[in-house]
């Protein structure tokens, strides 16, 4: 491989890195546990509704 070539690697990432790093102030920011709790209680009314009919 000559020196002057990429190997990829992080520096194909690196791009990503900076892209996730950056916060942006009017992003929608909701508690990881909220999260999960919504998914329960979806996961709880489908298995109801499936009970039910």
């Amino acid at each position: 491989m000559d020196k002057g070539q990429n190997s990829g690697g992080l520096m194909s990432s690196a791009g990503l890195v900076r892209y996730f790093d950056s916060e942006d102030s009017n992003a929608i920011k909701i508690d990881p546990k909220t999260v999960i709790a919504t998914g329960v209680m979806i996961g709880v009314l489908v298995q109801l509704l499936t009970f039910v009919s």
